[in-house]
């Protein structure tokens, strides 16, 4: 069987990669793939952990919604959608706005490296894995994931950029993980991504006018992949009670809720005119998706974050500007900009603390976990 001529039309991850290094000239962008390649508190990770402690996972006492879930994957209602086609209108890249093109080329990589970041970590679960049902898990995810970030590097293409995705496995740092700490944090990772694409689509729906670039086109099916892998990371925690039971397991989640809200909410602040260009606000963007992902997580998390305490926004703004203290002591460098960083660091480590601290909203777990896109 010939292989696919695009990642779109990919049966695995294996596939998707090597069809997006086949269309084309082996080009690189040193400049994109080094943004990729950078390891911060805002920018996407490359994960490992303990292959052999996820590979002994049960699925047994969720088996009837697992079977469910796994069928919808591997029936691939998205096969061939993740491809330029009559819809994708013309971008003038030219005569975009300098510092809005920045920003949306941020964007894309940022987005680009994050896919590819769970198609490298599901891969690998896949090739050391000898449990069928996590095995066939993780295939089908990474074979979304590879085409998720394949439809992105197109997109880039166009602007005379690409991010190299061989040099990113080969050579970006990894960061251990114990394998709950992968569930919370890639659960929370796939539903928010849901919530975001979501409300953007339908923002754009209604305003078609400020559709600046085809790829927001793609979003509703896109979003609904992220939405299919978070139910899998929903099932995983429900095989084993205790990852939400415990008292322990409820302050790792609480801590996650908080970094990953907290993460997007800081980096979406640093794109305003990718924002403005939408006609989003970006604070009414960011209380609308964690209002979102709270109502979503509700199905395993037995907790949500009070995200209309007073304390809430006014220190996810702290945080913010913490942020861009620490990255302007980092360009300013020497004993100044050291003691700077180091102060900003203080600023965004006390501020976090008191998000974290406030309050959490308990509610009963439901016995099912399976939810279908609603929004």
């Amino acid at each position: 069987m010939n292989a696919p001529t695009h990642s779109a039309f990919a049966n695995t991850a294996e596939e998707a990669i090597a069809a997006q290094d086949a269309l084309d000239d082996p080009m690189t962008s040193e400049k994109a793939t080094e943004v990729a390649m950078q390891n911060t508190l805002l920018t996407p990770r490359f994960y490992t952990t303990d292959f052999a402690e996820m590979d002994a996972v049960d699925v047994s006492s969720v088996r009837e919604d697992w079977d469910r879930l796994i069928t919808q994957m591997k029936s691939d209602p998205n096969k061939g959608h993740f491809k330029k086609n009559e819809e994708w209108d013309t971008v003038d890249w030219e005569g975009m706005e300098p510092a809005l093109k920045a920003e949306f080329i941020d964007f894309l990589i940022s987005s680009c490296t994050a896919e590819f970041s769970g198609c490298v970590l599901y891969k690998e679960m896949k090739r050391r894995g000898s449990n069928e049902d996590i095995t066939t898990l993780f295939q089908l995810m990474a074979r979304d994931e590879a085409r998720h970030a394949g439809f992105i590097n197109d997109a880039l293409r166009e602007a005379g950029v690409r991010v190299n995705l061989g040099f990113l496995t080969q050579q970006k740092k990894y960061t251990y993980f114990r394998p709950k700490f992968i569930y919370y944090a890639t659960y929370l990772s796939e539903k928010i991504g849901y919530a975001r694409y979501i409300t953007i689509y339908r923002h754009l729906e209604e305003n078609p006018e400020l559709r600046f670039h085809p790829i927001f086109k793609w979003f509703r099916e896109w979003c609904n992949d992220e939405f299919s892998h978070g139910e899998a990371f929903a099932l995983l925690m429900k095989s084993d009670p205790k990852l939400t039971e415990s008292f322990g397991n409820k302050l790792w989640i609480k801590f996650f809720l908080t970094a990953v809200y907290s993460t997007m909410w800081v980096r979406d602040h640093q794109r305003p005119l990718f924002h403005e260009a939408l006609g989003v606000d970006v604070t009414w963007y960011g209380q609308e998706v964690f209002r979102k992902t709270s109502e979503i997580s509700k199905q395993i998390f037995p907790m949500t974050l009070d995200i209309d305490h007073p304390r809430w926004r006014k220190n996810l703004d702290r945080m913010e500007a913490a942020s861009r203290q620490i990255a302007a002591a980092k360009a300013r460098g020497g004993l100044g900009g050291m003691m700077s960083r180091l102060g900003g660091m203080v600023k965004a480590a006390t501020a976090f603390v008191s998000v974290f601290t406030i309050p959490a909203k308990t509610h009963r777990v439901p016995t099912s976990t399976r939810m279908e896109p609603t929004y």
